[in-house]
């Protein structure tokens, strides 16, 4: 019986030296994890302020996309009125487009119509041509005149 103690504490002891080898390897194994934890933490708060940093700058950059969106607007606007005051023949409400391109392009169509209209008028015009000045004076014809009013007629032609 006094062996079969020893044994179990020899056994007892190996199953201890055994369990404390295993605790030893949990206790790194938890180490490991908590420095990877830690490692990864400060990763994603590495990430998380450069996400707040591209946020702001992408909202620095949205708003000063509007001001140069409204500048433009206000350029545009600008040159279409110089454009209307440039060319007073042609009415204002011709010259459309909410870019320079569309501005030239209507001012182009626009000055086409007027010419061909002015080509019309013109024709239309040329057709309808009266000489200048008063007609030419036709001697009157006495035929129709009584003997009395010939005889004032040829009084008052001399």
């Amino acid at each position: 019986m006094a062996t079969e103690k020893i044994s179990e504490i020899a056994d007892s002891e190996d199953e201890v030296e055994a369990l404390k080898q295993e605790k030893k390897e949990l206790s790194r194994e938890l180490k490991d994890r908590d420095t990877t934890i830690l490692k990864l933490e400060q990763e994603r708060a590495d990430r998380d302020n450069e996400i707040a940093v591209l946020k702001q700058a992408m909202e620095d950059s949205e708003g000063r996309i509007d001001e140069i969106n409204e500048d433009l607007a206000k350029a545009i606007a600008a040159y279409k009125e110089q454009v209307i005051q440039g060319n007073p023949g042609v009415p204002a409400d011709m010259i459309t487009g909410e870019t320079v391109e569309e501005i030239d392009e209507a001012l182009k169509k626009a000055l086409a119509l007027i010419e061909k209209v002015r080509q019309e008028m013109e024709a239309e015009a040329s057709k309808m041509r009266i000489p200048g000045g008063a007609p030419q004076r036709t001697p009157m014809d006495p035929s129709g005149l009584s003997a009395r009013e010939k005889i004032q007629y040829a009084i008052g032609r001399s």
